[in-house]
């Protein structure tokens, strides 16, 4: 047979020559030997391929260009696969005489096939045969794969005649972009010829519209399984939005499409110009150096770029640190500007093949025509702007050079019209963004017009084309510095630019109502001033405007909004207000989370802070809006109870005594909804058991949780057990919760925690309650291990026998935790320990709060090293934000009283911050 071989890339320092001589020396000396022959073909290849890999990945470093490390990888492979099939049919299944079924091409498909390789990604091959399978054809397929695999490759293939893989390909779209995305490696070419010209003329002439929905449809589909937003902070670089599959989805429907074989092709066929072209190699560039980098670092096909490596891969990229930014979070910017950027492209070329299609058809009927939508009418509002199958565009190209303004109106316009947005205007205002200069952003009709925007319906997908467009961040100069940024933690979940969108979704889904989650929210919002709403949507749009600045973001971002918001046509004591706002936009999240509400202090204090009632309504709102756009899970129905418990504590001390709802109706109102909806008791029993709780538990704890310990406090007293644990699942917050009952004394929280801490459970917040008849009902969140619930349940049962068993005294929890401890994961974060000691926040109790690197065991070793400072913890109240432990102890001393004396307060600090640090150094 006449063999032909596809020319490698000669950049990959791989001797192919030396080797073909060393193969056929390894021939002659296992003649007759097949087995032996194969293993030392495997063994030699193997040194090769792992040699050729170190050279690949020293030039990554040196180099940092992905594509070119990719084409490298890629082009050893083709080598090595091209010297086994020259060995399997020179030495070991040599045809004298071959006939015309013994012929074969070795051809890459799938990624492989586009030519680029990450360092662990799998071989897709195909052995194409002329016929059907024969004995010569599969003896030679054998013996290529099993040396691919002795070398330790991953390869998936298959085995077809032509007219198998045509038919396969019509019946199957995977198939189809199987063959689409072939490659001639080895073998006869004449065959590999013949399938790509039959699968042009079979296959992919009249169906590009059925393929072009099917890609674009898997690739909805994909985006949903790996999380909608391409502002995800632990994005999938392969399979995310705007990874490397949607740069290969794009590349998939240009050759279907246009028939090109290069991506450069695609710029002679106007679909994208010099610019966006070397845009497409720039991302593709880019987002290969991230995987490579990723697969050598990880040692295995790692596509998620999580926090643990992240940082590590941004040093190989040679990022470095700037004041306000860490070198990761300058690295995770470049990244989400990239992937913004993938998105863009697919866009356009979406648009050119949709101009295609939408080419007006022949109408079947007039009745037809009126259904149809008009292909292009003008805009009444503008003579600049076209309405194009529904669709906003200009209506002559210089229409942002006519008048800047109207990079602001076209927004404006298509949120009052409820009109999509054509690709071709996106794509000329992205060109125009040099028009927006200081004087467009003076410009009152442009901060009238944007103003409208933010407060309209639809203003955060609006909003969001904006940013998209880079309009946004151009008018709004402090937007555009964190657009794209992340913050190098587990609590946000976005970029801070898509946290701030999502941010005014929620302040809009809070004015529509009906969300039985924002039911305080909603009811305040239809209470504020009117000449507020306006306010109430600028601050949350400007929140946390300064993040990624040395100063203090809160601070920070109101020194922003007191310069920007008189340019937006605001008053100057709405200016202040708004600033405000901002400064104060976390006061009330920590104060509900981690203080005692029922303190008449601490209501005092934060009253002090808040002023008035009015600013207490749109704090409520803000904090509301903000809470819930971090991220899935974070807002909760416990966290809203404890924003209503704050605001309904703190209404009367703003108004001189007088509540809208006061105090004790609030506590009557509770337990009449507890009575209304929990029926299986007599009144009598139900009586007896509202009693045996403080004031303070009907405020805080929500409707489903007080029904649960009803029935799990009645359970265990009939089964005689002073001590019971319960499981249950919350699936918003992805956690597992535990629910202790036990009689009350000082060390239990201590035990509890140490109890958790030795089964390897981290707890992320607990609840913390006791009855007026002297039991402890607490409930622990913990992280949840397992997928499925059958499993976690089976864990949390083995914690809960474990927290039994430590209250019981059957274990000895300081050896077991040291043991955890020592086996506990390195994170890759760093918080810089805090210890707050002050007689302020209470009269009765010194408050303790505790911040630091949040850890399996870190509440049992503060709580036991408070108990060992000689405090009583009266009450604490456990919270995470993502890897930061914020942790508040009210405490005593063991006669009850404050720690008042400086020298006391100062060694429980010195030995709070050494536990805290030893922490982090653990962590390291």
């Amino acid at each position: 047979m006449n063999i032909a071989v596809q020319t490698a890339t000669p950049d990959h320092a791989f001797d192919v020559d030396r080797l073909r001589g060393s193969i056929d020396a390894l021939a002659e000396k296992h003649a007759g030997r097949d087995d032996a022959f194969r293993t030392a073909i495997s063994q030699l290849l193997k040194v090769e391929l792992a040699k050729g890999r170190e050279l690949a990945q020293a030039q990554l470093l040196k180099d940092r260009h992905g594509r070119r490390c990719a084409e490298r990888l890629c082009a050893i492979h083709d080598d090595i696969i091209s010297l086994l099939f020259e060995a399997a049919t020179k030495h070991l299944y040599k045809s004298l005489v071959p006939s015309d079924s013994e012929r074969m091409a070795v051809i890459a498909t799938g990624g492989y096939g586009r030519g680029l390789m990450a360092p662990e990604s799998d071989i897709d091959l195909l052995f194409l045969l002329p016929y059907k399978q024969t004995a010569w054809g599969e003896s030679v397929a054998e013996a290529v794969l099993y040396c691919l695999w002795d070398i330790g490759l991953k390869v998936g293939h298959a085995t077809r005649s032509i007219d198998e893989s045509i038919r396969q390909a019509r019946a199957d779209m995977t198939i189809r972009t199987t063959v689409l995305e072939t490659r001639f490696l080895v073998g006869d070419k004449a065959l590999y010829d013949e399938l790509v010209a039959r699968f042009d003329k079979s296959i992919v002439s009249g169906t590009t519209a059925e393929f072009v929905a099917a890609k674009l449809g898997e690739r909805e589909e994909r985006h949903r399984r790996a999380g909608q937003s391409r502002y995800l902070v632990e994005p999938n670089v392969k399979d995310g939005k705007g990874g490397l599959r949607d740069l290969h989805t794009l590349y998939w429907i240009a050759k279907y499409v246009y028939r090109v074989r290069e991506t450069d092709e695609l710029v002679k066929r106007g679909v994208f110009d010099a610019q966006e072209y070397r845009t497409f190699r720039r991302c593709e560039d880019f987002l290969w150096s991230v995987r490579c980098n990723m697969h050598f670092y990880a040692g295995r096909a790692e596509e998620r770029l999580s926090f643990d490596i992240q940082r590590e891969i941004a040093v190989r990229l040679g990022y470095t640190s700037h004041p306000g930014m860490q070198d990761v979070e300058r690295f995770m910017k470049h990244y989400f500007l990239v992937a913004k950027d993938v998105g863009d492209l697919t866009a356009i070329l979406c648009a050119k093949l949709e101009d295609q299609q939408a080419k007006p058809a022949p109408m079947l009927s007039r009745v037809m025509a009126r259904l149809r939508p008009q292909a292009s009418r003008r805009l009444r509002d503008s003579d600049d702007f076209i309405v194009d199958y529904n669709r906003i565009n200009l209506a002559v190209p210089d229409v942002f050079e006519h008048d800047p303004v109207n990079l602001i109106r076209i927004f404006r316009l298509a949120q009052k019209h409820n009109l999509a947005f054509h690709p071709d205007a996106m794509r000329a205002a992205k060109h125009s963004l040099g028009l927006i200069t200081t004087a467009m952003r003076d410009d009152e009709e442009a901060n009238r017009l944007f103003v409208e925007i933010l407060t309209s319906d639809n203003a955060e997908i609006v909003l969001r084309r904006m940013n998209e467009a880079g309009v946004l961040g151009r008018f709004i100069p402090p937007f555009g510095k964190i657009v794209s940024m992340m913050q190098f933690n587990m609590y946000h979940h976005y970029t801070v630019d898509e946290h701030l969108l999502r941010c005014i979704g929620n302040l809009q889904e809070i004015e529509r109502g009906g969300n039985d989650e924002l039911v305080l929210a909603s009811d305040l919002v239809r209470k504020i001033q009117p000449e507020h709403r306006a306010v109430l949507y600028v601050a949350t749009f400007l929140h946390d405007i300064a993040k990624g600045r040395p100063e203090d973001h809160s601070i920070a971002g109101a020194k922003v909004a007191r310069r920007l918001c008189p340019r937006l046509g605001f008053s100057a004591a709405e200016t202040e207000l708004i600033a405000w706002l901002i400064e104060e936009h976390l006061t009330m999240s920590t104060v509900a989370q981690s203080r005692d509400l029922s303190d008449r202090r601490t209501i005092e204090n934060f009253a002090a802070v808040v002023q008035s009632l009015e600013q207490l309504k749109l704090l409520t709102i803000l904090t509301t809006a903000d809470i819930r756009g971090v991220g899935p899970g974070v807002w909760n129905g416990w966290k809203a109870q404890l924003l209503r418990s704050l605001y309904y504590e703190t209404e009367p001390a703003l108004t001189g005594g007088f509540s809208e709802v006061n105090r004790g109706a609030r506590i009557a109102a509770a337990q009449a909804e507890f009575r209304a909806n929990f029926k299986e008791w007599p009144e009598e029993q139900i009586d007896a058991y509202l009693s045996r709780h403080y004031p303070a538990y009907w405020l805080k704890v929500d409707l489903t949780r007080k029904i649960r310990h009803a029935r799990f406090l009645r359970s265990s007293e009939e089964g005689g057990h002073k001590l019971a644990v319960n499981v249950g699942f919350d699936e918003a917050r992805g956690v597992t919760e535990l629910t202790i009952l036990a009689p009350d004394h000082p060390w239990l929280l201590s035990i509890i925690a140490g109890a958790c801490a030795s089964a390897g459970a981290n707890i992320v917040d607990a609840q913390i309650y006791t009855t007026t008849d002297g039991l402890a009902l607490d409930t622990i969140s913990i992280s949840r291990e397992y997928e499925r619930d059958e499993d976690e349940g089976r864990r949390a049962t083995r914690i809960g026998e474990t927290i039994e068993q430590a209250l019981e005294g059957k274990v000895r929890l300081p050896d077991v935790v040291a043991k955890r401890a020592n086996r506990s994961r390195s994170r890759p974060f760093t918080v810089e320990p805090e210890v707050a000691i002050n007689n302020q926040w209470s009269e009765r109790y010194t408050v303790i709060e505790v911040s630091g690197l949040d850890r399996p065991g870190l509440l049992y070793q503060l709580t036991t090293t408070i108990s060992k400072l000689n405090l009583n913890i009266a009450s604490a109240h456990v919270a995470t934000f993502g890897e930061r432990a914020r942790d508040v102890f009210y405490v005593t001393d063991l006669l009850g009283a404050q720690i008042t004396a400086p020298t006391r307060q100062a060694a429980i600090k010195r030995a709070l911050v050494h536990l805290l640090a030893e922490t982090d150094e653990i962590a390291a």
